[in-house]
């Protein structure tokens, strides 16, 4: 079960982090809503993170929650926010 909850918290850290980009992208009341976004995705992914670390070990948790935020929040950029893909840039 806190596989799942790690899984689920590593999900809702890629939604913080597309929310995050989106309100720097926007003006107004469009860029509060998406910071009201952010900060709903933070608080569940540490919850979820913080319930699945009661069993797991910490750090193996962190290193599949970070994970999963990294690399989703990389799909996230290239296929729904345009962010043009870099591959090459981690080898200079």
């Amino acid at each position: 079960m806190n596989w799942i909850l790690l899984i689920i918290g590593g999900l809702f850290e890629v939604g913080f982090t597309t929310c995050l980009g989106k309100a720097k992208e926007t003006t107004g009341t469009t860029s509060t809503l998406w910071m009201v976004g952010f900060f709903v995705c933070l608080t569940l992914s540490m919850q979820l993170l913080y319930m699945a670390t009661k069993t797991l070990p910490l750090g193996t948790a962190y290193a599949v929650w970070t994970g999963i935020g990294a690399v989703g929040t990389v799909i996230i950029g290239i296929f729904f926010l345009k962010s043009p893909p870099i591959f090459g840039a981690c080898f200079l």
